[in-house]
């Protein structure tokens, strides 16, 4: 269900949940307007895609009709998007799709086409790391839906990594369909349907008029115009918790950046960790050992036009690690900032130079 709520606040039970930089845009907000006495915006809130969004208008009201017009619209393209890409939901068109007789094609909606398309550049573009078929290894380390109690032997791990590979996957565009080459290939978009989902509320608000907004769904951003005083919208980079038992208790704000009419994605491997062995083993899967990444990056963020690729790209740099990380990157043109976690357990980072002019004082 959403909300409508002064000032843009959520309840207490998701603001525990808030991911990566919906604190700062809480804070922000507060600090900006709390002298006026009217509301600072007019917003949104709920629970979405196992997550929550938050929708932010630079308007101190709107007409009681067209406020729950707007929040109709919300609804219908985030309803939109769970019922196509969903990997929780059994009727999903993703769920279908997987379900679907291998090298037979299977029609989809044009918001999957573009999705799966916004995926195999990414693929093909990072060398496939990122890769939207990895989920049976990311079950296999313990993570996400159906995880297993234990990590898988060498040869699981081998048969296993038998069945990732993007490039099972036929995307025929101007049929509208998608194709699995392998029966036991399944695809999962958590990486990337969010920040779509993103970039269709920001249509949707677009398309009734509006120009000044700010979306976020689990972290994942678009900005468009500017506040009510006409200055950029600003976000915050968070600081990556020291350790994986602090989780969400901690936080603090590490950059913050002017995000202006773009996208805003980060992807982190301090929010989902367990340790094995003396060893720390974080969420983040490399599609191509089909182990867990084991360099030092905490976190990385990409800022975009559109928040769907940002997200993806996160997603790829976050594997790739530091070095090979920044060198595709810069290699892409991508604004790209990097946290890296030193043995000490301090942080260092740095940028890709389409990143500097966005940071904000």
């Amino acid at each position: 269900m959403i909300s409508a709520e002064p000032g843009g606040g959520l309840p207490r039970r998701a603001r525990i949940a808030l991911p990566i930089v919906i604190v700062l845009l809480v804070l922000l907000s507060w600090h900006r307007y709390s002298q006026v006495p009217e509301r600072p915006f007019v917003a949104y809130s709920g629970p979405t895609m196992g997550t929550t969004f938050s929708v932010k208008l630079a308007l101190a009201s709107l007409p009681a009709e067209e406020e729950r017009a707007v929040g109709a619209a919300i609804a219908g393209r985030l309803e939109r998007v769970n019922a196509l890409m969903s990997t929780w939901q059994d009727d999903s068109e993703l769920s279908r799709f997987n379900r679907h007789p291998a090298s037979e094609p299977f029609a989809v909606a044009p918001e999957t086409l573009r999705v799966f398309e916004i995926s195999r550049e990414v693929y093909a573009r990072s060398d496939g790391a990122f890769d939207p078929t990895v989920a049976p290894l990311v079950r296999a380390w313990g993570f996400g839906a159906g995880a297993a109690a234990s990590p898988p032997s060498d040869p699981e791990l081998a048969a296993l990594r038998a069945r990732v590979g993007f490039d099972a996957i036929a995307i025929g565009s101007a049929a509208g369909t998608l194709t699995r080459k392998r029966p036991d290939v399944v695809c999962d978009l958590s990486a990337v349907a969010k920040g779509y989902a993103v970039d269709e509320v920001a249509r949707a608000l677009a398309e009734r008029g509006y120009a000044d907004f700010l979306v976020e769904i689990g972290g994942e951003l678009r900005a468009a115009g500017s506040h009510r005083d006409g200055t950029p919208w600003r976000v915050a980079i968070e600081t990556p918790a020291p350790e994986p038992s602090q989780g969400t208790a901690w936080r603090s704000i590490h950059r913050v950046v002017s995000l202006g009419d773009r996208g805003m994605a980060t992807s982190g491997d301090y929010r989902n960790a367990y340790e094995l062995g003396g060893e720390r083993v974080a969420h983040i899967i490399d599609p191509r050992t089909g182990r867990p990444a084991t360099h030092g990056l905490a976190s990385v963020t990409v800022v975009h036009a559109e928040a769907a690729v940002a997200d993806a790209w996160a997603t790829a740099l976050q594997v790739l690690g530091p070095e090979a990380g920044r060198a595709r990157a810069e290699a892409q043109g991508l604004a790209a900032y990097f946290i890296v976690r030193r043995p000490d357990g301090s942080f260092e980072s740095f940028m890709t130079p389409p990143f500097e002019p966005l940071l904000a004082p």
